[in-house]
């Protein structure tokens, strides 16, 4: 049967995959909100869907909807800015539908205890957007780890993840730059990297931060089987020259052990495959996304430390920068 989708958050980068995966499933977007209006998107996906630039308008909608049709919707999608996630999220639980979030779930690890509270209230279910999780390269190094841990239990991998993805001066002007709104660069952009790592490597032991600023952050991670050198940031000037020489802007790096994992594409359909397991009861849920809410919460609040220790090679090119 098909299934009734509500989205929050229409007009953002993320939203059309969202779009996407829902008619790819067979399912209906019956409602959209967002507080920007040009979104022609939704014409060659949803154009009968239900839109609203106001929060008070599209939940008064969700409201009468089910008790005009005597349907109900199933499910909420939420691309909203990520300090939005949590009260939105609570909205979906609320109305009846369970909820599919963007990642980060939620900016702090006791958002997620709430959370669990409302979940068991209203025996709906959160859904996280953990795609890492799905792509073929990761499933292949994770099922490899594996193999070699069970032969060797007390194996400690080196890893180093390095990932840059260019934004302009709008960045910082936007909600993605106000870290009470986003979270930081940590987890903007490096959640659902640290989710992957402490998925294959186990959690979290240590957390150390080298560096921090507005556009690069940087630290260590000793996870269980791991040790992990991190450099993230959304400065053009870092990104190795071979690599800006071929006009790209995203630099996506990942060593075990020197060995690079290669990952860079196969991202196309992960959120229709996201929304085919969520449908089949197999989401990632609140516990999943424990650990990399916490750890991305923990750098936040820590201080850096400098270029001591075990540091991203990376942190050299913001100090010399």
């Amino acid at each position: 049967m098909n299934k009734n989708f509500a989205l929050i958050g229409a007009a953002g980068y993320i939203a059309p995959r969202h779009m996407k995966a829902i008619k790819e499933t067979g399912n209906d977007l019956v409602a959209a909100l967002d507080p920007y209006d040009g979104i022609g998107i939704m014409d060659s996906n949803f154009p009968n869907a239900s839109f609203f630039t106001e929060f008070e308008r599209f939940d008064r909608f969700v409201d009468k909807w089910h008790r005009d049709s005597g349907k109900r919707i199933d499910f909420v999608s939420i691309c909203s800015p990520n300090y939005l996630h949590d009260s939105h999220i609570r909205f979906a639980l609320r109305n009846g539908a369970d909820a599919i979030s963007e990642k980060p779930l939620v900016l702090n690890p006791w958002n997620i205890d709430q959370l669990k509270v409302l979940e068991n209230e209203t025996g709906q279910k959160v859904n996280n957007i953990l795609q890492l999780r799905l792509h073929p390269s990761i499933i292949a190094l994770k099922e490899k780890v594996a193999l070699e841990l069970k032969k060797n239990p007390n194996k400690v991998y080196d890893i180093d993840l390095t990932y840059l993805t260019s934004r302009g001066k709008w960045y910082f002007v936007s909600w993605k730059g106000d870290e009470g709104k986003s979270g930081g660069i940590a987890s903007n952009i490096g959640v659902h990297f640290y989710d992957m790592l402490c998925w294959i490597f186990g959690e979290v032991q240590e957390n150390i931060v080298h560096l921090k600023k507005a556009d690069a952050n940087a630290g260590s991670l000793k996870l269980k089987n791991a040790n992990v050198r991190w450099f993230l940031s959304v400065n053009i000037n870092y990104i190795p020259e071979e690599i800006k020489s071929r006009g790209l802007t995203t630099y996506r790096s990942i060593t075990v052990d020197n060995e690079e994992i290669e990952f860079s594409g196969g991202f196309a359909d992960l959120h229709t495959r996201s929304y085919e397991e969520i449908l089949k009861g197999n989401g990632f849920g609140l516990d999943e996304a424990y650990g990399s809410i916490n750890t991305v919460s923990t750098i936040r609040n820590l201080d850096p430390i400098g270029l001591k220790g075990e540091y991203h090679p990376f942190c050299k090119k913001v100090i010399n920068n």
